[in-house]
This record gives structure tokens, C-alpha cells and sequence, in this order.
């Protein structure tokens, strides 16, 4: 069974729940590491724990929410191993797949309603990495991850 880490500052909270219904219904499990309500909290703390849930492996991959989906998607980029796509419709959400590997998605629970969030997870999902030339690409960004984590 898939394993998806999730998490949402306030401003992706609303979202969250239902991206956690629609993983449900796809029979996927959920890491929901939070935020619990739409109380204030800081989206670098949420993006953080998905990410880390991803790159130790306790996840097949994440998915995060802040209000842009910018913030939490630049926070969770700075764990190593992480390529968190952020995306605000399909194609990306496939390109990011397929072209990238990305193995966090970021959304903005107040960029984009709840029906087209849903199917921009299904096309990161239901998407496939093409590897070959992207692979090439994507081990250059390990190379500089590398340079700067050392």
C-alpha cells in the first residue's frame, strides 16, 4: 500500500482534510502530520516533518498545503533528497512526475479549490518518472545538493 506523508499550516488546513478524504477513497495511507485546525501555526515546521517523513523513507512521498503552497514547498525543499513541486493544475502536477521525480507536491489552499486539487494529485500519482534524460538532470541537482550539504 502507498504511503503519503501530509501536511498543512492554517492556511491549507481546509484543503488538507480534503486531499486526506481523497487519498482515503484511493485506498492510499496517510501520514497526517498536521496542523490540526486552522489556528495560526508556521508552515517551515509542517514541511519539514513531510519532508523528512519522505527522505528517511517512512513515506513513498508528501504532500503539502500553505495558503500559496510557496512557502511550505520552499521549506520542505531544504531537506535533502526532496524535490517538492509546487503545482496549480494538472500538467505540472504530471510534468513534475514525469519530468522531475518530484516526490513532494505543494499546493495552495487558497490558490485552488478543492476539486481541482484533487485531480492535480491524481495526475501527480497516477504519473510515472520517464528517468533517461531527466535522470541525467536530476542527478546534477544531487551533485549540487551534495556540494552545499558538505
Amino acid at each position: 500500500m502507498m504511503k503519503i506523508a501530509l501536511g498543512s499550516d492554517h492556511g491549507g488546513y481546509q484543503l488538507k482534510t480534503e486531499i486526506v478524504d481523497f487519498l482515503n477513497n484511493r485506498s492510499i495511507e496517510v501520514l497526517d502530520v498536521g496542523t490540526d485546525s486552522d489556528a495560526s501555526v508556521d508552515y517551515p515546521d509542517f514541511g519539514e516533518k513531510v519532508a523528512r517523513l519522505v527522505a528517511n523513507g517512512d513515506a513513498d512521498s508528501g504532500i503539502v498545503v500553505c495558503g500559496t503552497g510557496i512557502g511550505i514547498s520552499i521549506a520542505a525543499n531544504k531537506i535533502p533528497g526532496i524535490r517538492a513541486a509546487l503545482v496549480t493544475d494538472s500538467f505540472m502536477a504530471r510534468m513534475a512526475k514525469e519530468h522531475n521525480n518530484a516526490n513532494v507536491l505543494a499546493l495552495g489552499g487558497r490558490v485552488i479549490d478543492q476539486s481541482r486539487a484533487c485531480e492535480i494529485v491524481a495526475a501527480w500519482l497516477d504519473a510515472t518518472f520517464e528517468g533517461g534524460r531527466h535522470q541525467l538532470r536530476l542527478d546534477k541537482i544531487a551533485q549540487l545538493e551534495k556540494a552545499f550539504c558538505n
